[in-house]
């Protein structure tokens, strides 16, 4: 086999991929615009209210990613017995993560209720004015007491839209998400604003209009799925009972709880990256959102091209063909890299455009338009991380995904960071590029365990 055939696929393997692919990512693209317009409209209302938004989006995102790795830790379960045309399966799954998705938004909000003030202030401690520490504080404050409403809503919307995806059901969690953004956008230009007769309630109206958009995502999602029931039989009676299998709740335990634990001790890390980036000065605060921001945006390309790669990849495992599963997962690593190294492209001109669109101090655009320009080198590392992370998660081998990832950010990339912020004067742009450089060795780690194959695996039986 030669470089060709080993590193790229003919036209029906990236038609599979791409099939896939573009539901998830328009439904994640349109999402993460979203998230853009609303910073920008955030942005436009001050430097301050901004910061104050921008430090609770750092907090929820340990909160949306636990959710996200306790449903996609069980969603291993759901396209397996997809795959294998197991529906009682499918089922007992969708019971499961529901559950447990419930339950962790409760925990959340008792979390934040109790723990708010202290949380949010961890991220004031850079050089600035203190009346503006204050002010960002009761901002965020504010903007956290909104959308603590959402959470439970959004819990359960994850739990369908997780089944249905990986019930290749695509269309309709994009549909809800397409008509969710669309409320949202409205709402936040009249809300924010004040516009055609709506009170003038900056970030306030901001919270609110991010819990409508939650009730009606879920709104949508569940009304698609009692009227198709024919196409999504496994879905008929789901909530008639709650029990499922001790056997299989066990094992779904097992596989999702490291999953669970990896996305949150990994976006936890995340968080602690922007803490100790924000030492250096209160102004960071906003210039790191920008620059996040933007990456997310630009970054669902190939994290939607990870996605697929692990529904296809599970899939294939969920009927054993494990050797077309190893030939086809070095092609899959290519194609995302290459889709980061497009993106890199185009970020150039991004990092000199973006930051202008902000009503923030100049020299909160400088430090966002160079972390944007800092962010270029990695993002073909991102590309090739999202698919070799999906692959191993795609095995079952949670524990495994837990360890690298989680052992990734905390050691080749919070540690050090933590000790140049406390112990050196480095300033923010190098501070950010080395921690950015953890991700090559992060990379590194999770393609030696590909290599070995282990991954290629199955959890359940055949129907």
């Amino acid at each position: 086999m030669n470089i060709r055939q080993r590193y790229f696929g003919d036209k029906d393997f990236y038609r599979r991929i791409v099939t896939v692919m573009l539901p998830i990512m328009a439904q994640n693209a349109i999402t993460n615009f979203v998230g853009l317009l609303d910073n920008i409209m955030v942005g436009r209302v001050g430097t301050l209210e901004m910061s104050g938004v921008s430090v609770i989006n750092t907090l929820m995102l340990v909160y949306n990613c636990c959710v996200f790795g306790a449903v996609a830790g069980v969603g291993i379960y759901t396209a397996e017995y997809y795959g294998a045309g197991n529906e009682e399966g499918v089922r007992n799954s969708f019971r499961f993560k529901t559950v447990f998705a419930v339950a962790l938004a409760v925990l959340a909000v008792s979390i934040f209720l109790i723990g708010g003030d202290g949380l949010i202030s961890l991220y004031l401690e850079g050089k600035g004015d203190p009346a503006d520490a204050a002010q960002i504080l009761d901002y965020g404050k504010q903007y956290l007491r909104i959308i603590m409403i959402g959470l439970i809503p959004h819990a359960f919307t994850q739990s369908y839209a997780d089944t249905l995806r990986n019930c290749r059901k695509v269309m309709p969690p994009m549909a809800a998400g397409l008509t969710a953004m669309a409320v949202k956008v409205v709402l936040n230009y009249l809300l924010i604003f004040g516009y055609l007769g709506f009170p003038r309630l900056g970030i306030v109206g901001a919270g609110i209009s991010v819990v409508i958009s939650r009730f009606v995502e879920l709104g949508v999602i569940v009304s698609w799925t009692k009227r198709h029931l024919p196409d999504v039989p496994f879905m008929k009676g789901v909530f008639r009972t709650l029990k499922v299998p001790g056997r299989l709740c066990l094992e779904m335990i097992r596989s999702a709880f490291p999953l669970m634990v990896n996305e949150t001790v990994w976006s936890a890390g995340l968080a602690f990256l922007t803490q100790c980036y924000t030492t250096r000065a209160l102004n960071v605060v906003a210039a790191v959102s920008i620059s996040n921001t933007f990456y997310n945006l630009f970054s669902v390309t190939f994290k939607s091209a990870g996605t697929a790669i692990g529904i296809l990849i599970g899939q294939m495992l969920g009927v054993r063909a494990f050797a077309k599963a190893k030939e086809e997962v070095p092609k899959m690593i290519v194609f995302s890299t290459m889709i980061g190294l497009a993106v890199a492209v185009v970020y150039v001109g991004i990092a000199f455009t973006a930051p202008g669109l902000y009503n923030v101090t100049p020299e909160v655009r400088r430090i966002a338009r160079d972390l944007l320009l800092a962010t270029i080198v990695f993002i073909p590392v991102n590309g090739a991380l999202s698919a070799t992370y999906h692959t191993l998660k795609a095995g079952g081998n949670t524990f495994l995904v837990m360890l690298v990832d989680c052992g990734a950010i905390w050691l080749f990339q919070a540690l050090p960071t933590f000790l140049l912020s406390r112990f050196t004067g480095i300033g923010i742009i190098p501070l950010y590029f080395f921690a950015q450089c953890g991700l090559i060795l992060k990379l590194a780690v999770q393609l030696y365990f590909v290599r070995r194959g282990g991954w290629a695996r199955s959890l359940v039986e055949e129907a």
